[in-house]
């Protein structure tokens, strides 16, 4: 009898799969399929952090109002800096911040001033109190000085008509402190995204849901729904947290309906595979549309991606690694995109690998590493021990990726990697 030969799809442990997508065309791909969001809502301007503006900030005013002193010191004219040797000149009032000095200072006079005072009439500049000699009601200074130094002129910070912050900017502290230096008090940001999310699988329990019973068997808490709550709060959207659904299709159908009648993006974990229990793609397919589902990518590579009515569609693998990498990698830079019209992507840097790192090509690896310094001042990685995409502690030890393209077939100890700082990610 003739030996059987058995016929081997294309499965994860593959190298290389046709039909696959990168992950630069699959993130390509998601940005075309984006509409960024328009309707904004007015809100006072202490409550705008992280918000993200929906009208370019122009100044109406100047910024400094009026030249000021940047040091306490002396206003003097700047004409009368001596060229050589020193001068003597005759104090003849104070300048205080927020109070206009109202005598005009002759050439052989100076006025004590305050850091901030506007500058009085006839100074241009300020001798720090420091750099002079002080005897009685006279200072005297040498010629080490320039004209205009230490003051800041009017609008020297921002002008009259200056387009200061531009529609789509992420809200930083600094950038409040600038909207309220204009006397703005309210701004109008866009409305924040709503993203609808839930994970799938009769084997997962909920926490903190009242009952104090111990696993049976088979059964895992549901750790991927408190990661992605957590990697939502971040990112300032609306959070639509739906529990878990059960691995049947009716119910992942009527979940999946109920939340593209709720927000602009729908996220799950789990079910994206091609197991007898994994509805969420043959359902998508059914109701939806389906982009893709599958990137030449490790870990992570069954995430699929698709619209349902009005709302983008994320179904991220069940695996708690694939799940946080997969988020961070396509998921926020989309909600970014959305809630601005900027793509914003993470800071890669170079660091000299410490250790040896296995691979192989065909794939664009996403490890987990610890970035240091050296004595030297030099970028060093070092993986996290076990990468597998169900090892949740190779995320909590690392403070970065390790990127390795798909044309890399594994890194010895000094060779120069790319990392992804985590801190950028968030």
């Amino acid at each position: 009898m003739p030996e059987r030969i058995i016929e081997k799809q294309t499965s994860c442990n593959d190298s290389r799969e046709p039909d696959i997508l990168s992950v630069d065309a699959a993130r390509k791909n998601i940005f075309e399929q984006i509409t960024p969001l328009q309707n904004s809502e007015k809100l006072p301007v202490k409550d705008t952090l992280n918000r993200v503006l929906a009208d370019d900030i122009s100044s109406s005013i100047n910024v400094p109002g009026h030249n000021n002193s940047a040091m306490d010191g002396y206003a003097i004219s700047g004409d009368a800096i001596p060229q050589t040797g020193t001068k003597t000149f005759t104090v003849i009032g104070t300048a205080y911040a927020g109070k206009m000095f109202s005598e005009k200072c002759q050439h052989d006079q100076c006025i004590r001033i305050m850091t901030g005072s506007v500058m009085p009439e006839g100074t241009d500049s300020v001798i720090m109190q420091e750099h002079v000699h002080r005897a009685g009601n006279n200072i005297t200074i040498d010629s080490s000085h320039t004209t205009g130094q230490n003051v800041r002129l009017a609008g020297e910070d921002i002008a009259i008509g200056t387009v200061v912050l531009s529609k789509g900017k992420l809200l930083t502290p600094a950038d409040i402190g600038i909207i309220s230096s204009l006397g703005i008090g309210e701004l109008n940001v866009i409305r924040r995204p709503r993203v609808a999310f839930f994970s799938t699988g009769d084997e997962l329990r909920s926490i903190g849901d009242g009952s104090n019973r111990p696993l049976s068997s088979g059964e895992i808490y549901d750790s991927n729904r408190y990661s992605l709550y957590a990697m939502l709060q971040q990112l300032n959207v609306d959070i639509i947290d739906m529990g878990v659904v059960r691995d049947d299709e009716t119910s992942i159908r009527k979940a999946l309906v109920e939340a593209s009648s709720m927000a602009d993006i729908i996220i799950t974990s789990g079910g994206v595979s091609v197991g007898e229990a994994d509805f969420i793609k043959p359902v998508l397919e059914d109701i939806g549309q389906i982009n893709f589902w599958k990137i030449a990518m490790k870990p992570g590579r069954p995430l699929t991606f698709g619209q349902l009515d009005n709302s983008l569609f994320f179904g991220l693998p069940g695996n708690p690694v694939s799940v946080m990498v997969t988020f961070y990698q396509f998921v926020q830079p989309a909600i970014r995109y959305l809630a601005s019209g900027k793509i914003q992507l993470p800071l890669n840097l170079k660091a000299i690998c410490s250790t040896k790192l296995r691979k192989r090509s065909g794939r664009f690896e996403f490890q987990r590493g610890i970035l240091s310094h050296t004595s030297d001042g030099l970028l060093t990685v070092d993986k996290t021990g076990q990468q597998g995409s169900g090892v949740l502690t190779s995320m909590s030890l690392a403070n970065c990726f390790i990127l390795l393209d798909e044309v890399n077939a594994g890194v010895e100890p000094g060779e120069t990697v790319t990392v992804q700082p985590f801190d950028s990610i968030i």
